[in-house]
């Protein structure tokens, strides 16, 4: 399986000053490479890779950008490689327009298997110009690096990430299957009963932070104070980052550890942080990441994700009888059915129904093919669907 690990390296004074020059060289080549395509694009024409690529020799022919040959020609090629598949990501309508890389954003640099030698019995990884470097190593894996990635964030932290060809041991199965309920005030509920807080770690760097973008806005721009309150920032937001992300790892692969089958609502995450009220909440809750680490851990380890349809109305659907009552005030934690009279947890009685949902497709009740999938069930055929499948305990 094709893996990426990253770890954090610590260059010398030398290193620091020609990866400067490369991320400069790389995001130069990008963003001239990008104006280029941009041009023939509103003259109704198309350049390609290759194209951009006989465009590139000739320009590092040219007096005035010979510096350009000073770095390994590797990582230049890569980001054209790069922007062609941000070409093809907005022709196939995935992505937006390609944009300019920018200068004091996170700078990334690609060298391919021809640019780097790789040391296992030392563990040393030699890069072309640049040389062996200081490398954190907090793992450890087998297979040879297919293609290294340099990348320095806003913060001033340096990473190499390796691509790799690695074998991963799937969990053993539990025969356990569950649905989550995604909240605010509780990271997820489990059709199990059990709850996930949000611990909101992040909080004690709100007032930090704010106090350093004050301090920020007031400095002038392009001294060298305001670079040193730009990285002051920088590392107040990466420090918050680190800790969201400590958190949902751990909370993802317990869940894959422990579930065989993972139910979770294909929530419209980008309509939802529209409402000003919920953005800065569910920024912090981090749904989307969630939902990514299920769908790649689910993957990897051999169980399955199964996403529900968010037009289905699990909240107010009873999981008992399946009747489908009124809506739900939002500040409304219980509720009791008109039909059978069953007293519900509401957050408890969604992550139910989204698990009998996403197991209506038979082959996940077998448990088939370990892939992520998407349930068609919707309105139409709600109530059928629950009372079907809550006779086998779901």
């Amino acid at each position: 399986m094709r893996l990426r690990y990253q770890f954090r390296f610590y260059p010398t004074d030398e290193q620091a000053l020609e990866l400067a020059r490369v991320f400069g060289a790389v995001r130069y080549v990008y963003n001239w490479a990008l104006q280029l395509r941009s041009d023939a694009y509103r003259d109704g024409k198309e350049i390609g890779y290759h194209e951009s690529s006989a465009a590139l020799t000739a320009l590092k022919h040219r007096e005035d950008h010979a510096w350009l040959n000073d770095i390994s020609s590797v990582p230049l090629q890569q980001s054209l490689r790069h922007l062609h598949t941000a070409y093809s990501n907005f022709y196939d309508r995935k992505a937006k327009y390609p944009e300019f890389r920018k200068k004091h954003g996170d700078q990334v640099a690609d060298y391919a298997s021809t640019a780097f030698s790789w040391d296992a019995a030392n563990r040393n990884l030699t890069i072309a110009k640049i040389g062996s470097l200081d490398i954190r190593w907090s793992r450890s894996f087998k297979s040879e690096p297919k293609t290294v990635t340099i990348s320095k964030d806003r913060s001033g932290r340096y990473f190499v990430t390796l691509t790799l060809d690695e074998a991963i041991n799937p969990f053993p199965k539990s025969g356990i299957n569950a649905g989550l309920d995604l909240g605010i005030n509780r990271l997820a509920t489990l059709s199990t009963g059990e709850r996930i807080a949000n611990p909101k770690r992040t909080s004690k760097f709100v007032i930090k932070l704010a106090r350093a973008q004050r301090a920020l806005a007031r400095k002038q721009k392009g001294s060298v104070r305001h670079e040193n309150a730009r990285l002051r920032v920088a590392k107040i937001q990466a420090k918050i980052g680190d800790t969201k992300l400590d958190y949902l790892h751990k909370t993802t692969t317990d869940l894959v550890r422990r579930f065989d089958v993972i139910c979770i609502e294909d929530l419209n995450v980008n309509g939802m942080v529209k409402n000003h009220n919920l953005a800065n909440a569910m920024g912090g809750a981090g749904f989307c990441v969630l939902s990514r680490m299920l769908e790649y851990k689910c993957e990897w380890y051999g169980k399955e994700l199964v996403r529900v349809n968010h037009r289905f109305p699990a909240g107010k659907t009873c999981s008992t009888c399946g009747h489908i009552g009124k809506s739900l005030p939002l500040n409304l934690s219980e509720w009791t059915c008109s039909e059978c009279g069953t007293r519900h947890d509401r957050d408890k009685n969604v992550a139910i129904n989204i698990l009998a949902v996403g197991l209506t497709d038979n082959k996940n009740a077998r448990g088939g093919k370990h892939q992520t999938r998407e349930s068609s069930t919707l309105k139409g055929s709600t109530r059928r669907s629950v009372n079907q499948l809550s006779k086998h305990g779901a």
